[in-house]
């Protein structure tokens, strides 16, 4: 067996709900870490007298108690694990694993034991269930009852509120009252604050942040008090978890932040964060509220008795000896004007962001805090409003994104250079970047040279430039287009029409006449411009070519569709469809070959057969019917401009006094040519053999369109 074992997703109730983390058992020690805090359980395998194996909600867990009398619960393990955690805690610990079977029959009558810090209510020697005294905040009494009430979790779903005993009247030991015996047994390892004593030392008039207000702080051997002139706030140092002293952008004054789990409440707002400000120019001389002696036995040499010094520095070093907890203070980190926090917004409000050397920390409104491990990655992202400022977006592996806005671009490289050196996931990052970063995780920074921001700057502004390109070339093609089509169009029109208006003789009736049928013709042939426009023909469909190959799944398709409707009556079309998708993809690998093999076969023919049809002559494009049409259209155009000019010469030869319009000749010109036309055809067609009828034929004089054919 290895020195140590190692769990992971191993649960810790707190108060109501159930904190992931990881355990370790060591021969040293007993090591629990919050996934949510970072908060770490320190056990010394000396100090361990209990240890029990038993059946819990979540599956197995194991209950330690040491002798300073703290309990811990650990629950999340699997049936197997049983026998490795008993072999170590013989071996390394010399405790026993028991096992220890919990009460589930639901009666509310038994009998109630103090043990400890724990209150358990046991029937017939099993325990149904154990109350935490730490964890009540307050004990009543009435006859005979006794209710507890306890402090709330926002993190659980559902809070116990409060439990009443009922205490039957009976014989007590030397006369004392059951009901106050049991209430006395709560309230002494019970979490109430009750200020008894003298304060050690008091802070008059500190400026605080969060909660906003100047407050009295008094220090207490067990807790912290603020005393202000609305609210008071009792803090136990077992709630505080971090102490960070952060100096002001100004350099002039310094915050001291006290982190908070769980934090202090005002009616429905959370207090996770304590932040105070000072002057680096204010100073105090202390002296503690006890003798020399006690504090050299208390504080093993971190305090005396009389200190003096700058006031954040008195009120961070008391704090630090009382808590036990180090301070955190910003590491190597320089921003662009020197100093060790970027300014930025989050929120809407404005404030500093602290990179530390295990996380960011941001002040002070609403105060943050992210340590690294629960970082899954980070973003540049332009500012929404200027260039002039980047957003640094920090996603955590909880899903949670906090945008950090308005940030000088000054304070990039450095803040991009910081992220990199501490091994963060950049998301924006290139893509050969981002997957060396995910495959060797402990790269030398060195060699990650690329500036993900700045390359995406310039790729979002060469597609900028090129659509603007885009837009005036479009632009000038269409302008540049549509007037010379327009001057063709008007060339066309008055070459046409010249020999109408060269043959005209004087008069404003006939200019006016010609300026009026210039009109319409102008309009007519830009729009058959348009319509000869590539872009808006349609290509015509070849339909004696060989019909294109189904691909394998629709051969397979084909083949089960009967089945599919047979196993499923009355199915829809839709559903055969869904079905089939869904059969398709449990097909095994063999059975798809099989039908990929016949749609590669058919692929083939297909290929042949079309081959030889393009040899054979076919799949040649055939001439457009438009264009047939607008060809044909033009040739009577021309005939109608050619019947038109004999027809006003005839007109003017001879002396016709009264006048009929252009359209008025053409139609009768044209219905008598076509009459005389179907008479020659059917003349030629019944007298072909008579020599005399065919003399006749040819002795009359053919007309234009006779001369045409």
């Amino acid at each position: 067996m290895g020195d140590t074992l190692e769990f992971n997703d191993i649960y810790q109730e707190v108060k109501g709900s159930w904190n992931d983390g990881r355990l370790r058992f060591s021969k040293q020690n007993v090591v629990y870490k919050s996934s949510k805090t970072g908060k770490v359980d320190n056990i010394p395998a000396g100090e361990l007298n209990l240890a029990q194996w038993r059946r819990v909600c979540l599956g197995h867990g194991i209950k330690l108690a040491t002798s300073t009398g703290h309990v811990y619960k650990y629950d999340g393990f699997r049936d197997t694990d049983y026998e490795k955690i008993s072999e170590f805690f013989k071996a390394n610990y010399k405790v026993e694993l028991t096992e220890k079977d919990m009460c589930v029959k639901g009666w509310n009558w038994g009998t109630a034991k103090f043990s400890g810090p724990l209150l358990s209510f046991d029937i017939n020697d099993s325990t149904a269930f154990e109350v935490p005294l730490s964890s009540v905040s307050q004990c009543a009494t009435g006859k005979n009852e006794v209710t507890l009430e306890f402090h709330q979790n926002d993190d659980a779903e559902v809070s116990l509120m409060e439990v009443r005993f009922y205490v039957p009247p009976g014989q007590a030991d030397e006369g004392q009252d059951p009901v106050e015996a049991f209430a006395q047994n709560v309230l002494s390892k019970a979490d109430v604050i009750q200020a008894t004593g003298d304060a050690v030392c008091i802070f008059k008039e500190l400026q605080c942040l969060t909660p906003r207000g100047r407050y009295d702080i008094r220090i207490y051997p067990t807790f912290l008090h603020l005393h202000g002139k609305t609210f008071d706030y009792k803090i136990p140092y077992t709630t505080v978890l971090r102490l960070f002293l952060l100096p002001h952008k100004d350099q002039r004054q310094m915050f001291f932040v006290i982190s908070l789990d769980p934090p202090i409440k005002q009616g429905q707002t959370r207090y996770h964060f304590l932040i105070l400000l000072f002057s680096k120019e204010e100073d105090i001389s202390l002296t503690l509220n006890m003798s020399e002696e006690d504090v050299e036995r208390r504080f093993e040499g971190k305090l005396s008795k009389n200190m003096s010094g700058s006031l954040y520095e008195m009120v961070s070093r008391v704090m630090k000896a009382l808590v036990n907890r180090k301070i955190t203070v910003p590491g190597n980190f320089q921003g662009h004007s020197g100093a060790q926090c970027i300014t930025c917004s989050y929120k809407a409000s404005s404030g500093l962001l602290y990179p530390l050397e295990r996380g960011f920390i941001y002040v002070h409104k609403p105060p943050v805090h992210l340590r690294f491990e629960e970082i899954s990655c980070v973003n540049f992202a332009r500012g929404t409003t200027t260039t002039r400022s980047f957003d640094f977006e920090i996603e955590t592996k909880q899903g949670n994104q906090y945008t950090f806005s308005s940030i000088e671009r000054e304070e990039y490289g450095k803040l991009f250079d910081f992220v990199n050196a501490k091994k963060l996931n950049i998301k924006n990052r290139g893509f050969k970047e981002g997957m060396k970063g995910k495959n060797d995780e402990y790269s030398d920074s060195d060699d990650d040279q690329h500036d993900a921001y700045l390359e995406r700057m310039k790729a979002e502004g060469k597609i900028r430039e090129e659509g603007n390109d885009s837009d005036e070339s479009e632009g000038e093609s269409d302008e540049s287009f549509n007037p010379g089509e327009e001057d063709d169009d008007i060339a066309e029109e008055y070459d046409s029409n010249a020999s109408e208006s060269d043959s005209s003789e004087g008069g404003e009736d006939s200019e006016d006449e010609a300026r009026k049928k210039k009109k319409p013709k102008k309009a007519k042939v830009v729009k058959e411009k348009k319509e000869r426009k590539p872009r808006k023909e349609k290509k015509q469909k070849d339909t004696g070519g060989p019909k294109r190959p189904m691909s394998a799944y629709m051969l397979w398709l084909n083949s089960s569709r009967e089945r599919i409707k047979s196993e499923n009556p009355g199915i829809s079309v839709t559903e055969i469809s869904k079905k089939a998708g869904e059969m398709w993809r449990q097909l095994g690998k063999d059975e798809k070959e099989e039908w990929e093999g016949k749609a590669a076969e058919a692929r083939k023919q297909y290929d042949k057969a079309k081959k030889e049809y393009k040899e054979s002559g076919g799949g040649s494009a055939p001439t457009p019917r438009k264009e047939s049409k607008k060809k044909g259209g033009g040739k009577k155009e021309e005939k109608k401009r050619k019947s038109a000019g004999g027809d006003k010469d005839r007109e003017r030869g001879g002396g016709n006094d009264s006048f009929k319009s252009r359209e008025f000749i053409e139609t009768s010109e044209s219905s008598s040519d076509s009459d005389r036309k179907s008479k020659s055809k059917s003349k030629k067609a019944k007298k072909k053999e008579s020599d005399e009828e065919e003399e006749e034929a040819m002795s009359t004089p053919p007309t234009s369109e006779e001369e045409s054919d």
